[in-house]
């Protein structure tokens, strides 16, 4: 492949040549540039100079059998100024003023453009465009989009949502609660829910090494009817020793089993991590099955209040910032990594590589199977609710709040 670089220094000769260069010396010269660097040439010249490939290998043809015109000798036959054909675009004026509001309706006032709600490939454009009396090939379409300084992008995700009054306030609240509960060695977690996996032996995103020609094979659809089941990870964050608890759960994502799952973290792992803790901060989305307004979420962690004794006090981020919560690029996303490119055929598969993911930072995951069922639809009544000893703080109630346990009542 002919480098970026070559090319570069080919424009530079042509831009001080062509001045100087008829139109039969031009096809000449960028023959014998194309000649000279082998495979590939022709299109490594048509791009620096902007002829096109098929003069190029006219000219070359006409080195090759040294005949420029007649047999009893050369003739330089050179057109006058203004010879050949008329480009499209001055035989047609309102080419490029059709393309446009074909491409972009919304935004030239053309809101009932037949291609609006379709794929605007070039073939289509240019299909649209002989219709309406302006007849083009979809190759010399591609030549003007980019003329109109179009290109094929894809979509960028950076759109959060309309950005809350008092966004900026409770991320400093938050970043607050924290660093007065590490100060105080008192236990601070992330939670959330990973994505939901199929089992079964369907494809995964990203690589990995595996002998040459022998790749695994995977189904070719990724059908939940061709699914062995589903797991569903839900896991808590430890933001001070770096480590994490991750239930695999096989039936329903909910309160219950997002706070069953805080209460295996704090057995397995926190209490020995946190010997004298009194109470527990969790920051949490505002969505799911830990949403700020999913009652049966703060009843079932008045459950576990009672139990561990702890005193919970819940953060939840503000609508549509749910990526700043440090599990998902402190734990998630790293265990996204260990299993890339492996079809996750079991529940077993799913524990074993969450529990074997590892950063040079010193992170530490363990985690589990949780095949008990969490039925959905269950409703939690307003006399439910007044027995949770539930106390909003100043600063936006509803999403910061403390659940006291059985003992400080």
């Amino acid at each position: 492949m002919i480098s970026q670089e070559i090319i570069n220094d080919i424009k530079v000769k042509y831009n001080d040549l062509k001045v100087e260069l008829d139109e039969r010396s031009r096809r000449m010269w960028a023959a014998a540039e194309a000649k000279t660097l082998g495979y590939g040439g022709v299109a490594a010249v048509s791009k620096a100079t902007g002829i096109g490939e098929s003069t190029i290998r006219i000219g070359q043809h006409e080195i090759e059998k040294n005949y420029f015109g007649k047999e009893d000798g050369p003739i330089r036959r050179v057109r006058k100024k203004g010879g050949g054909r008329r480009l499209l675009t001055e035989k047609d004026n309102d080419l490029i003023v059709m393309l446009d509001a074909l491409v972009e309706p919304s935004s030239r006032g053309d809101p009932l453009s037949p291609l609006r709600w379709t794929c605007k490939s070039t073939r289509k454009l240019a299909q649209e465009l002989t219709l309406k009396g302006h007849p083009v090939s979809h190759a010399k379409v591609g030549q003007l989009l980019a003329e109109l300084n179009y290109s094929l992008q894809s979509t960028r995700k950076r759109m959060e949502g309309k950005s809350h009054p008092d966004r900026d306030g409770q991320f400093k609240f938050i970043h607050s609660k924290v660093v007065e509960f590490q100060n105080r060695s008192q236990p601070v977690i992330s939670v959330d829910t990973k994505k939901k996996e199929l089992i079964g032996q369907f494809s995964n995103g990203g690589r990995e090494y595996q002998p040459k020609g022998k790749p695994e094979e995977v189904e070719t659809y990724d059908f939940p009817s061709l699914a062995d089941g589903k797991g569903i990870p839900y896991g808590v964050y430890d933001m001070t020793k770096n480590q994490g608890w991750v239930c695999v759960g096989t039936d329903h994502d909910t309160a219950q089993f997002a706070v069953h799952t805080i209460l295996q973290w704090w057995y397995q792992m926190g209490k020995a991590a946190y010997p004298d803790a009194k109470e527990l901060l969790i920051t949490a989305d505002g969505g799911g099955s830990n949403g700020v307004r999913n009652r049966l979420w703060k009843l079932e962690l008045q459950s576990f209040a009672d139990k561990t004794k702890l005193d919970v006090v819940v953060c939840h981020f503000p609508p549509g910032t749910s990526k700043w919560n440090k599990i998902e690029h402190r734990m998630f996303s790293h265990i996204t990594k260990n299993w890339r490119g492996r079809p996750l055929t079991s529940h077993e598969v799913i524990v074993d590589l969450i529990a074997n993911t590892t950063t040079d930072a010193g992170l530490k995951i363990n985690a589990s199977l949780d095949s008990k069922e969490y039925p959905t639809g269950i409703r939690v009544t307003d006399k439910e609710m007044e027995s949770i000893n539930l106390e909003k703080n100043d600063l936006s109630g509803e999403w910061n709040y403390t659940i006291l346990s059985s003992s400080n009542r």
